[in-house]
Parts: structure tokens; sequence; C-alpha cells
């Protein structure tokens, strides 16, 4: 057997987290394999909405197996945030759910010398979640990480205390008092004490050596899909760096996170918004400024899951899409949130970049450089509600259109096309 991908094409918040919800039920296992709590994938169904940052997203079905693998990293105390939220609405979450022992943790010390560091950086500052993860995997990669295996070792507190210790000999090099930053709104302190406690309660739960079972699971002929988080654009090798995450976010990511050799991957499913969205700094090329971002945002709801934060919204950039495409490998493309452009009578798409009278259409080192300036095409919108719609042959012309239009411009077909929120407005041409 074969496992299949599905990662977000643009800077994040494409709607991964419904998808995965709804392929769910044609997959044995649902495995995360990068990332830490600086995601949040929102899931809506029957009048509820949820968002999860560190559980994979088919938690919601009883019977598929939800793996955390190792190349994610796992704050303890948000993670069971989020199952304790999870069965105080009547879900057994640790059912289903195998942790990977090679995870790495987020300790609070990380997210405190994240938080310094940002603060140093002023006004360079990349945006960041604050929730500790650059430290975490500059610690991993360093070879100075605790991993999950390691919380009943005999050490566990002393290597928690000696890699505390050197954070904060960092943070007080810096300039900083640690009391003038807060944890979700916690001191250090308060913090530490219920993130050891937190730890404590790990070790009620099902901690496996993820690779392993996955492996032994595709042969048994088990079906698996692998669940990304962040977006292309934000791989801290293709992304715009510095304004990255610290993981790989492409499918190349899924070989390492979770112990799959290459010809072991199957589909890839690549999901992008009708327009495109941004949180945090970064080059943004097609950002709306004005009217027409501020419906965007307002239409589409687009605040941050993790952070809250408002974000940056503008026209779908071409470049960027092929350019994520082609890293991925990606098969079979999903386009999110159509029903958001519901109410414009025309839509702008970027199909390259003017840069001193030359046409560059290929997605470039420096997207935030000040002489790119992006060339669009402009299309008809449908200027209609999607609600009535219940498959693909419903949608309306210009939808059909401006969809005809992205397939043949990127050589990949749209083979969903999510209507609204909730799992049930999502069209497919095909069962996948």
């Amino acid at each position: 057997m074969k496992v299949d991908v599905i990662l977000g094409l643009q800077w994040g918040d494409e709607g991964k987290g419904k998808i995965v919800d709804v392929f769910t039920p044609k997959y044995d296992i649902i495995a995360r394999f990068q990332g830490g709590p600086n995601a949040g994938h929102t899931i809506a169904f029957n009048g509820k909405k949820f968002v999860l940052h560190t559980i994979p997203s088919g938690i919601f079905h009883s019977e598929t197996q939800n793996v955390i693998g190792n190349g994610v990293i796992i704050d303890p105390l948000i993670l069971f945030q989020e199952l304790d939220k999870l069965r105080e609405s009547g879900l057994s979450p640790e059912d289903n759910l195998l942790i990977s022992r090679r995870a790495h943790l987020i300790l609070p010390s990380h997210r405190l010398l994240d938080a310094a560091l940002e603060t140093r950086k002023g006004d360079a500052k990349i945006g960041s979640t604050l929730k500790g993860i650059g430290p975490t995997y500059t610690d991993k990669y360093g070879r100075n990480g605790i991993r999950v295996g390691n919380i009943r070792d005999k050490d566990f507190i002393d290597r928690y205390h000696f890699l505390k210790g050197s954070h904060l000999e960092v943070i007080k090099n810096m300039g900083f008092d640690i009391s003038i930053f807060k944890l979700d709104g916690l001191s250090f302190e308060s913090y530490e004490t219920q993130w050891l406690e937190a730890v404590d309660r790990m070790k009620s739960l099902s901690v496996i050596d993820g690779e392993i079972f996955l492996n032994q699971s595709l042969d048994k002929g088990k079906t698996v899909l692998a669940e990304g988080a962040q977006g292309t654009l934000l791989d801290v090798d293709f992304g715009a760096y510095p304004f990255v995450t610290s993981s790989n976010t492409i499918s190349a990511g899924v070989c390492a996170g979770l112990g799959i050799s290459p010809h072991r991957i199957g589909n890839v499913y690549g999901i992008f918004k009708a327009y495109c969205t941004r949180v945090g700094s970064g080059p943004f090329p097609t950002e709306l400024v004005g009217p027409d971002g501020e419906a965007i945002r307002r239409q589409g709801n687009e605040f941050g899951a993790t952070t809250g934060r408002p974000r940056r919204c503008g026209w779908l950039d071409l470049p960027s899409l092929k350019y994520a495409i082609m890293l991925n490998g990606v098969n079979s493309l999903i386009m999110m949130k159509a029903d958001v452009l519901n109410t414009f009578p025309a839509i702008k798409i970027c199909t390259g970049f003017q840069k001193e009278g030359a046409l560059i259409e290929n997605y470039p080192f420096n997207p935030g450089d000040p002489s790119l300036e992006p060339v669009y095409c402009e299309m008809k919108g449908w200027d209609t509600s999607l609600e009535t719609c219940t498959s693909i042959e419903d949608i309306p012309a210009a939808l059909n259109a401006y969809i005809r239009f992205i397939e043949e411009s990127v050589g990949v077909s749209v083979d969903t096309v999510s209507t609204g929120p909730d799992r049930c407005q999502t069209l497919q041409k095909e069962r996948l």
C-alpha cells in the first residue's frame, strides 16, 4: 500500500483540517508528519466547530487511528487542552490516538526563548506564533532535545532542568528578565507547573515506534493519509526565507516525519484557497490593502486559528501555486473557500511578474523584491451564492471558468471544491 498525502500549497490556513476530516472515512490511519501547535486545523460539522493544533484531523472518526509522527513537536500542556476539549464534547480521543516516541517535546523555556528572540528582532520580527517551534527544532537538530520516549527515563527531570537552564541563560544574556513574558497569559512558573503535570498525564497515552507501526500497517494493506501542517510557502528550504516555519512542510517531509520511504508515497492532494492569505510578516506579492482585502477577510472570517491575528488577504498567485505543485508532485487539487468570492463581480489572478521590463512567470527567489510588479488577468465573478450547489455540475458557469483557467495554467485537475465551512459543503468530481 501507499501513503497518500494532503498538504497546503500556500502560506497555511488553506483548510486542510476540513478536507482531512472529509477524506478520513476512506483511510484506516491519519498521520501528522511535521509542525507543532503553531498549526490550527478547523473542522465544522453538526453545528459545532473544533480547532486542532497537534492532534490529527481524523480524530472525530472513532474507527480511524490517528498518529502523531516523529516529525511533530509536542507541547504536552497544549496537547491535553485539546484532548480535554474533545472529551467535553463527548468524544474519547485517547482511544484512537497514537504518539511516536521519537517526537520531540516543546519545553516551557522553548516558548520563553521564542518570545525573547522575537522581541529582540523588533521591527524585523518574522511573526512567530510564540509556541516555541523554532527553538525546539533548533535543539532537535543541535542534538539537545528531549523526546516523548524520554519521559519515563529516570534522568528525565535532570535532563529537563539542564536544558531549561541553558535556555534561561541565553535569555539572561540577551538582557531580558523572564518575568516580562507570559505564556498564554501565565507566568513561566505557573505554566511550567501545569506542563510537568501534563507530562505525567502523557504516560497514560499510547506511545509507539511510529515508523515501525506505519510500515507494518502498510504491509498489512492498511490505508494511510499523511496530514501536513502550515503550507508549502512556509517550508524552511523552499519558502520565502527567513519568513518561514522551522520544518519541511512539503511532501518530501513525509518520509522523514513518519519514517516512510519515498517509494511508498501515493497520491498527493494539494489544497489551496480561491484567493491567498497569510498570517504574520513576510512577502505577499498579491496582497490587497483596501476594500477588496477587507471584504475577503470579513467574508472568509480570515483570522488565525492559532493566534487570532487577522490574516492578510490577496488575489490568487499562480506562479507560487505552480511552484508548490512542482515541489510536492501534486496530482489532485482541492480548492477551498470558493464561497468567499461570491459577491465579487470581477476577480483577478496573478499570472506572473514584471521586473525591469521583463516578464517572470516562475516563483521568484525573493518574492519580496519591491521591483516585482504582479501581472493580473481579470475574470468575471460568479456573483451569486453557492449554497444550493450539491455537486460540481451545479456550480455557476463563471466559477467553472475560473477553475478551468487554473487547471489549464497549472496542468493539474481541481477535483474537489469547498463551498462552505461544514464538512457537507464539499463538492467532488468523483469519489476520491
